[in-house]
């Protein structure tokens, strides 16, 4: 859907630009006998998702996926916008005085993700959540004392498969995964005050993979004792209602803004983000767009830091990564200049009450969720496997089964919801049940 803007001042300077004073002049070629005096029976107002729908010939899927990818809504400005050649073709800004648009693109995304997360910067983005997560751990690495990573079994499998991948053949380095409490579904306290040490980096999910919220206080203390603190978070819409990590005092926050503005497409591009305090920020990979002033004193954009292996000497680089996701980035950009600190709190919201109605309803046919702890917008039921093909039959996404990472967790089902999925699509799950 095409966006069109409807303030007063633009629609003025249509009428002035076709020489006519009212919108009712348009048709005045047209017979008054052809015209209706009567109002046209529509319904609404209606919401961008809900005129879409209207519109919609082909039934589309009943869909409660998530687990690291994740459908919201996306303001049709963002594709407006994001779809304009200059930003579309843009690359690289590796001239910074002929690439002022993306760099100040670049700047926006950076200040947004740093009031959101509550660190001290940004970097430029990165491929997804997975690589941002393996390279805060060699950040850690590069702490000289650290030489041990502790990562939470709750942390998304594909971003712990990506940072041992990374990590697996650094010398004298040590890798101990941290359990969670079957209970509550949360990192398990006990072995990390056990295992964190001064020589150690610790990194922990917030809310984790099985969609619960971790308790941070308890866990942010722990993590005193430890020469690194990471902080991760796969699901960036949870920015908008809880806490912001940085209240914790961490080293990093890594993760995945997808959600903002970035459809699914089949699992990607995503957006990875790199923020960091004002102690690692010459430590961290990638880049820095900052804003100065030129010899007139006239605000610029340029390239602050540049710490890749592309622009300093190769033995000097923090990262081999060797691009920016630009026009993602610049979609979240877009995203969250439309929807603005209420409207994002506001979807954050719609989220977690649609998991809690949707929950609620499962419960009363007979599916608990398997963990006690507090979740955000996922949780994780055991369903047969049987049962969840039958409803992928019938077009129903249930969610995504989970016991391939996790064994021990026989029939694992993680249920995502978010402001995309309606009481309908939460009837049409339950009455298959």
């Amino acid at each position: 859907m095409s966006y069109l803007t409807l303030n007063p001042e633009g629609l003025q300077k249509v009428l002035e630009t076709i020489g006519i004073e009212n919108p009712e002049d348009v048709y005045s070629g047209i017979p008054e006998t052809l015209l209706s005096s009567k109002d046209l029976d529509i319904p609404g107002p209606l919401d961008e998702e809900a005129v879409r729908s209207r519109f919609t010939f082909d039934s589309s899927n009943v869909v409660f996926a998530g687990g690291g990818v994740y459908r919201h809504h996306i303001p049709s400005i963002v594709n407006a916008l994001s779809s304009r050649q200059e930003f579309y073709t843009a690359y690289t800004p590796y001239q910074p005085e002929i690439s002022q648009g993306t760099l100040q693109a670049i700047f926006e995304y950076q200040s947004m993700l740093s009031g959101l997360t509550g660190m001290y910067a940004s970097n430029a983005s990165m491929y997804d959540g997975a690589t941002a997560l393996a390279e805060a751990a060699l950040m850690a690495v590069r702490k000289k004392k650290v030489r041990r990573i502790l990562y939470t079994r709750t942390i998304n499998p594909s971003y712990r498969a990506v940072m041992m991948t990374y990590l697996r053949h650094i010398p004298d380095l040590e890798l101990t995964e941290i359990p969670y409490d079957p209970l509550t579904g949360r990192a398990d306290t006990d072995v990390l005050k056990e295992k964190t040490t001064g020589d150690a980096a610790l990194f922990i999910q917030q809310p984790n993979f099985f969609g619960i919220i971790e308790p941070m206080e308890e866990i942010a203390s722990i993590a005193q004792d430890a020469g690194f603190f990471g902080i991760a978070v796969s699901e960036a819409m949870s920015l908008g209602l809880l806490s912001p990590p940085g209240a914790y005092g961490p080293d990093v926050v890594v993760g995945d803004a997808q959600s903002f503005g970035n459809p699914v497409s089949a699992g990607g591009p995503l957006l990875g983000f790199l923020c960091t305090s004002k102690t690692h920020i010459r430590n961290m990979p990638g880049r820095i767009a900052g804003l100065t002033r030129d010899t007139s004193g006239r605000e610029s954009f340029c390239l602050t830091l540049s710490t890749r292996e592309q622009h300093i000497r190769r033995e000097k680089a923090t990262s081999n990564i060797c691009t920016n996701q630009g026009l993602c980035a610049l979609r979240a950009a877009i995203y969250l200049s439309a929807m603005g600190p209420e409207g994002l709190r506001k979807a954050a919201t719609q989220c977690a009450s649609g998991a809690r109605h949707l929950m609620k309803g499962m419960e009363e046919r007979g599916i608990t969720p398997i963990f006690n702890g507090p979740v955000f917008n996922e949780f994780v039921v055991k369903m047969e496997e049987t049962k969840q093909t039958a409803m992928i039959a019938d077009g129903i996404v249930p969610g995504i089964p989970i016991s391939r990472h996790y064994p021990e967790i026989s029939d694992g089902l993680l249920v995502t919801v978010t402001e995309m999925n309606t009481k309908e699509d939460c009837a049409c799950l339950m009455k298959h049940i």
